[in-house]
């Protein structure tokens, strides 16, 4: 699947109606950003079930100062509306697919039942 530009108000049902998302903070006019750019396209077409975004921080300013974006690219992945991974920098096509097969393979019900404990002990 190609990957598709997230605004902010779609930011939240994307999560909600897809389980496994990879977001792309990025800018037209950062190097790193045109270069990881064709990387993520192309990983793109190999995980069709995988929903790839890329979010324009120029554009959606409001957006990259809600995930807390201080570098770009960022690059995070959501599994079940759960951010599993944030990390800024480009990635190289076997990175990215590696992390994408780590991303699938996560057992979310322990994810789930560590949020759950943390949200008990917080209380």
């Amino acid at each position: 699947m190609a990957t598709i530009d997230m605004t902010e108000t779609e930011f939240t049902k994307t999560l909600e109606t897809n389980e496994i998302v990879f977001v792309d903070f990025w800018a037209a006019w950062c190097g790193p950003c045109r270069q990881f750019a064709p990387v993520y396209q192309q990983v793109s077409e190999k995980y069709p079930e995988v929903k790839f975004a890329k979010v324009d921080t120029e554009a959606e300013q409001g957006l990259a100062r809600a995930a807390n974006i201080t570098s770009i690219p960022t690059l995070m992945a959501f599994r079940d509306s759960v951010l599993v991974f944030s990390q800024p920098g480009a990635l190289n096509a076997s990175q990215l697919e590696d992390l994408v097969v780590a991303v699938k393979g996560i057992d979310m019900t322990e994810v789930h039942a560590q949020i759950a404990e943390q949200e008990a002990q917080a209380q």
